[in-house]
């Protein structure tokens, strides 16, 4: 194991000794292939510069309280890569070889899987672009699939606190009917304008659907869920992109007891909720400790410490995902 101050990383990049590459050309793909080169070669006209073709994914491996390897929930971001692949004209990379991609690079960069009682992740980002040089407007016929793996430290290095969220109604994250259902680069980038202006002054984004802007869409780049009248109420939308985190809680709220209703969210309905986070593979939950509308002069309260659901849902997918409690639902790849 490499000697790496686990509890001083942060959620940034670290490199590795190797990473998973593959190819498609001429209708199939190849065979993957481990190397120590983090760069490419790229034809400047790749589709991927000129035209966006590209999607990536974000899953991690944890060392559990049993010594053994947990990756948690690969199937699923095979097939969400697989449908973002689709809703942009690329060559989806099969499950199984997703897959296999990701356990190369795990075995390759054993040493930078932090140990179990430092609360750090080895972490993978999957990354599929378009390669085929084009000026013409249309999608390559060419893809490049890689998987890039960076131990990350605790997203809460400091304990499990609220953030403060700002309301936007000036910048659209994606459209319905769009990319938003796609985990896309653009979606991050049109989303930059809000993110930034909101981080300027000391907050978090949330953004409205970008119709009638009064529902809730998403908060930054992670699902939303709020607590009301003891449901776990969170987002239904075509520009929302499906979070096998969410799906997760939503499945442990149901084992628990929890009714859930997937459906559209007033902005209004702040008001009536107990406590409210945002959710993604990063942080699990980042509880929303407020939420400003300065359009309307409103703020709705939460309270800097996470509700009792939200604590309770956090420490029951962590428990699964260090081997503190049962896999019911068969979500780890055990190693």
């Amino acid at each position: 194991m490499k000697q790496i101050n686990w509890k001083q990383l942060g959620f940034h990049y670290t490199e590795t000794d190797y990473i998973v590459r593959c190819e498609y050309h001429d209708g199939k793909w190849g065979e993957p292939v481990v190397t120590s080169d983090k760069t490419i070669t790229l034809h400047l006209s790749a589709t991927c510069l000129q035209y966006g073709q590209e999607a990536f994914e974000g899953l991690k491996a944890f060392r559990g309280a049993d010594g053994k390897i947990r990756i948690f929930r690969m199937e699923e971001n095979a097939r969400r890569m697989a449908r973002s692949a689709e809703g942009l004209c690329m060559a989806p990379v099969p499950e199984d070889l997703f897959c296999r991609c990701i356990l190369l690079a795990l075995e390759n960069n054993l040493d930078y899987l932090p140990p179990y009682d430092t609360g750090a992740t080895l972490y993978f980002r999957p990354l599929l672009i378009g390669i085929t040089p084009r000026l013409g407007v249309g999608p390559g016929r060419d893809f490049l699939f890689a998987v890039i793996p960076s131990p990350i430290g605790p997203y809460y290095p400091v304990g499990f606190h609220g953030t403060p969220f700002i309301v936007n109604r000036r910048v659209d994250r994606a459209a319905p009917f769009g990319t938003g259902q796609f985990k896309v680069g653009g979606n991050y980038a049109a989303s930059f304008r809000g993110t930034e202006a909101a981080h300027a002054q000391g907050l978090s984004c949330l953004f409205l659907d970008s119709v009638e802007r009064k529902y809730i869409d998403e908060c930054g780049a992670a699902n939303f869920f709020g607590i009301k009248h003891g449901k776990y109420i969170t987002p239904a939308s075509t520009s929302i992109l499906p979070s096998i985190t969410n799906n997760s809680l939503m499945q442990l709220a149901r084992d628990n007891g929890i009714e859930v209703e997937q459906r559209k969210v007033l902005l209004e309905e702040l008001a009536d909720m107990t406590e409210c986070g945002a959710c993604g593979t990063a942080a699990v939950i980042s509880p929303i400790s407020r939420v400003i509308d300065p359009d309307n002069g409103k703020i709705y309260e939460f309270g800097d410490e996470p509700g009792q659901v939200s604590k309770m849902l956090y420490n029951a997918l962590q428990d699964i995902q260090y081997g503190r409690a049962d896999d019911n639902h068969g979500w780890c790849r055990v190693y």
